[in-house]
């Protein structure tokens, strides 16, 4: 084989979601409907196992309802909406600021899925992108993935932490 393919095809991996960290599966999102967020966790910490994954939940996103996990526990972080929602004839002013799955054991060389329910407002502006910051936390170690691009701007390869994140695409 040469060296060009070579090439080509470890890029190609390199920017696949395999080889990124903590990834949303689904790409793509409606605003003013529901979003099932699929949490791909593809590794641990250098070698370590996972033990605790937490998901910040940014403003827009209401109604969270985390789906429990065999073997972990999950809790929830309440607090107040920097605004109040319309959902379903009822106004919302609070609720799930954060999702937090420990007591499980997810090892280096497996790969597992966190899922969130929840709904997106009408306030989030379409063709954007909507960012999730997630801290992996490991047996030895902590992966902080939370970094988030300036407004307009895309992840780049030179980020080293970054954030989940899901391209909100405008109501039909």
């Amino acid at each position: 084989m040469s060296k060009t393919p070579w090439l080509i095809l470890m890029a190609a991996l390199a920017a696949s979601p395999a080889a990124a960290h903590v990834y949303l599966e689904g790409k793509q999102a409606t605003v003013g409907a529901s979003y099932k967020a699929v949490f791909a966790v593809p590794h641990g910490c250098s070698g370590s196992p996972t033990v605790k994954i937490r998901v910040q939940i940014p403003e827009g996103v209401i109604a969270v309802k985390p789906m429990p996990k065999a073997g972990w526990n999950v809790d929830v972080v309440e607090g107040q909406y920097a605004s109040a929602y319309d959902y379903h004839g009822n106004k919302l002013t609070s609720g799930v600021k954060e999702v937090v799955w420990s007591g499980g054991k997810l090892p280096d060389h497996n790969y597992d899925e966190f899922v969130v329910s929840s709904f997106l407002t009408d306030s989030l502006k379409p063709d954007t992108t909507l960012y999730f910051p997630v801290v992996q936390e490991c047996e030895k170690g902590v992966s902080r993935w939370i970094e988030i691009p300036a407004e307009g701007a895309a992840h780049s390869h030179e980020d080293k932490s970054p954030a989940p994140g899901v391209k909100l695409l405008p109501k039909p």
